[in-house]
């Protein structure tokens, strides 16, 4: 590997090639201006700086780059090397030379900021490790407002590689170098198409990170070269003959063996050196696609080919956009040989930038489709770019129209920033501080409280840009720990939000705060009336599903939102006695009883009940369980209200008995007055249908049986009922009951 040497002959020939009279001046003028100002001063890696800035331009005018960007190339360093003399470019070269020097040292940046963290790449696991590298391949090209400051920075790297190689630097230093090159920058020159750059620099890095597999290779390359060159130059010229008698005019020429591309396929394909097609192998370039079949004819009629190794990528081209014919015949020696056929456009397209080698030799789907639909137009401008350099009429007009796109064509769509640890984050164009802390994890965006932007605090507004260190401060300590932090509204008005992603987030931040305060102010009501009506005790969730709720919180949140009334939540306590049962009563309760009739007993009227052992105390049939003859009925003292009167087995009374026994007292019925009645409670269970209410309505209008409050509820496809109804005895309930029973679609009957 000879690097290009800076010499003060031929340099001036190397750095102006293909620019006319007026641009080629202006990219001496810039080499006298450095001459100088470097001499004697070392680049990071120790080569002298002006040799350095020559190789560098040397390279960017072998792939036939504008001036501008040779300028760029031979300026970069300046600003390290001499900052006072920086300052003077734009003077002396113009602003766009000025933009591209800083967006080439905002890419130095990067390389300072990363450049460690390929060493331990591997340990964070493969998935990880590869995101990271396609992350950083992306941010390359993102950081460059056009494809030139890419170019400069591959050329750069080229040319430090270049100085290892040819003063045997192998250290540490060198192998991270490597790693790094083969994890961006090799990629890099792939997806742009620069073959000639990217195998250049992938053996380069493979020579520093398997020296010994390297030098293996080269030597069984070496060792066969004479025997294999003289076989290949035979196999031209033979097929030369022949294709001379046909009347085809073609460039017959061998294949460059390329080491890492070797290596790669013996241990992809599994394969011994020997077996590998393309060690021997050459190309044919013809004018025409139809002279590239008659070629093909000749080929496999002196040579028997192998069918499973012929491609016709012509007809089938990859999906990249590469055109070839490729065949493997079986030669003489009874070894395989290689033969490449194509036009001079498509060789032009596979060397200069446009065939897309990396779609099937790196990992698939490691870029999404925007991505490589970007990267697909950025070839074909360069393609472009080479074509019009050619041109002879219209040149400088078309190579400005050229310049003009190609920075329009820079990735502008995303920005990438680092983090504190140097890990790459895609976010899109106008991202502030705020998507990255959503983008990093919900709860820091949530408890972001302000940020650093390359050590320095800016507001939360500030847009991002590629290459930015971005560190952010977040709610700690009583804050976090009890919840209080939290976004802000205002970060959904303005700018301070670029990412759709970032939005929802916030709102369905704000949504599950209001639905908890919904939740919240639904308990307070429901348990408000729970107080009221003495029900405490209620099962919740027992009480939503009798509402027709799947879970309490569905309930609470209608009552909260005033879409359920706390009416049905009262009917429904009134309607089930398992549920009024499950609360302990204090026995110091005034039981009131409902309005009724002025001849009901419930009314409190002491005729109907007799009390052992006093006379003219106050009765009161207790609402919990109204009792009515011939129930076995038992009092119980009360403080001011006289007697409560309770059914013998009605469990409030168990309750307060256990509590205060001997503040109990029998009781039986006496005799009641005409037209005397008591109020009971019944419960109806049946399959909701329309009359279902007037049916059994008619019932207890039939059984002279006076109604004084009902309570419905219907919930998929079932009515719960309740009555509280005024008898004269529990005969006359009885025989209502069993009546009821009949009607249709009643399941259930009883009375509470």
């Amino acid at each position: 590997m000879v690097s290009i040497a800076v010499a003060q002959n031929d340099v001036s020939s190397q750095l102006i090639a293909s620019l006319s009279e007026e641009e080629g001046a202006r990219v001496l003028e810039a080499l006298e201006f450095v001459r100088p100002l470097y001499s004697g001063h070392p680049v990071a890696t120790g080569q002298d700086a002006f040799v350095f800035a020559g190789n560098v331009a040397a390279t960017l005018a072998s792939l036939r780059t504008d001036a501008p960007t040779r300028i760029a190339g031979l300026l970069f360093e300046l600003p390290v090397i001499d900052a006072k003399a920086a300052e003077t470019i734009e003077a002396r070269f113009g602003a766009e030379i000025v933009e591209l020097v800083d967006r080439i040292r905002q890419m130095m940046k990067l390389h300072e900021t990363t450049f460690g963290q390929h060493k331990a790449a591997p340990d964070k696991g493969a998935a990880q490790a590869g995101a990271q590298v396609e992350a950083l391949r992306k941010m390359l090209l993102a950081m460059a407002a056009d494809m030139r400051v890419v170019l400069v920075r591959l050329a750069s790297r080229l040319t430090t590689l270049r100085y290892f190689a040819d003063n045997k630097i192998q250290n540490e230093r060198t192998s991270q170098y490597a790693r790094e090159t083969m994890d961006l920058y090799a990629p890099l020159a792939n997806r742009l198409g620069i073959w000639q750059l990217k195998w250049e620099l992938e053996d380069l890095s493979f020579r520093f990170l398997e020296p010994e597999t390297y030098k293996r290779i080269a030597s069984m390359l070496e060792e066969k070269r004479m025997g294999r060159e003289q076989f290949v130059n035979a196999a031209i010229a033979r097929l030369k003959a022949e294709l001379a008698a046909a009347g085809i005019k073609a460039e017959v020429s061998g294949r460059p063996k390329h080491i890492y591309s070797i290596w790669n396929k013996m241990r992809g394909k599994s394969l011994d050196f020997s077996e590998l097609y393309d060690v021997r192998a050459f190309r044919v370039i013809v004018d025409d696609v139809k002279t590239c079949y008659a070629v093909l004819g000749i080929v496999h009629n002196i040579w028997q080919p192998i069918p499973k190794e012929f491609d016709d990528y012509i007809s089938r081209p990859k999906a990249n956009g590469y055109r070839s014919l490729h065949t493997v015949v079986m030669a003489e020696d009874g070894r395989p040989l290689e033969v490449q056929v194509r036009t001079s456009e498509m060789h032009h397209f596979a060397e200069y930038g446009v065939a897309a080698h990396w779609r099937y030799k790196e990992s698939p789907g490691s870029a999404g489709q925007k991505y490589d639909a970007k990267i697909a137009w950025l070839r074909q401008l360069l393609a472009w770019k080479s074509e019009v350099v050619d041109a002879v009429v219209g040149g400088e007009e078309i190579r400005r129209d050229w310049v003009e796109q190609l920075k329009s064509a820079a990735l502008d769509d995303k920005v990438y920033v680092l983090t504190p640890q140097a890990r790459v984050i895609e976010l899109p164009k106008g991202a502030t501080p705020i998507d990255f802390a959503y983008h990093l994890h919900s709860d820091v965006g949530h408890r972001c409280r302000g940020a650093k932007v390359d050590g320095v605090m800016v507001p939360l507004n500030t847009q991002l840009r590629n290459g930015q260190t971005v560190e952010i401060i977040t709610a700690k300590g009583e804050a976090a720990a009890t919840g209080a932090a939290g976004p802000s509204r205002d970060w959904l008005s303005g700018d301070y939000v670029a990412s759709p992603r970032t939005r929802t987030k916030i709102r369905a931040w704000f949504n599950a705060i209001e639905h908890q305060e919904t939740l919240t102010a639904g308990r307070a009501l429901l348990e408000k009336t729970l107080q009221r009506e003495g029900k405490t005790a209620v099962n919740l969730e027992d009480l939503a599903h009798r509402l027709g709720f799947a879970k309490l919180d569905d309930l609470l949140g209608d009552i909260g939102r005033e879409k359920f009334s706390l009416r049905h939540v009262e009917q429904a306590l009134h309607a089930d006695d398992e549920d009024k049962a499950s609360k302990t009563v204090n026995p110091d309760e005034a039981v009131v009883p409902r309005k009724s009739r002025a001849s009901s007993v419930a009314a409190g009227a002491k005729s109907g009940v007799l009390v052992v052992g006093t006379e003219g105390l106050l009765t009161q049939l207790a609402r919990c369980c109204k009792p009515a003859p011939p129930d076995p009925i038992i009092g119980f003292v009360t403080r001011g209200k006289g007697v409560s009167i309770h059914r013998s087995s009605c469990k409030n009374f168990r309750a307060m008995e256990a509590a205060a026994p001997e503040r109990v007292i029998e009781a039986e019925w006496g005799a009641s007055g005409a037209g005397t009645v008591y109020p009971v409670d019944i419960f109806i269970l049946a399959q909701d249908r329309q009359g279902l209410l007037r049916d059994i309505s008619d019932v207890l209008l039939r059984e002279k049986i006076n109604v004084i409050g009902v309570s419905t509820q219907s919930s998929k496809g079932q009515a719960r009922m309740g009555f509280t109804a005024e008898i004269e005895s529990t005969e006359q309930l009885q025989r209502a009951l069993h009546i009821i029973r009949e009607v249709k679609g009643v399941q259930e009957v009883r009375r509470n």
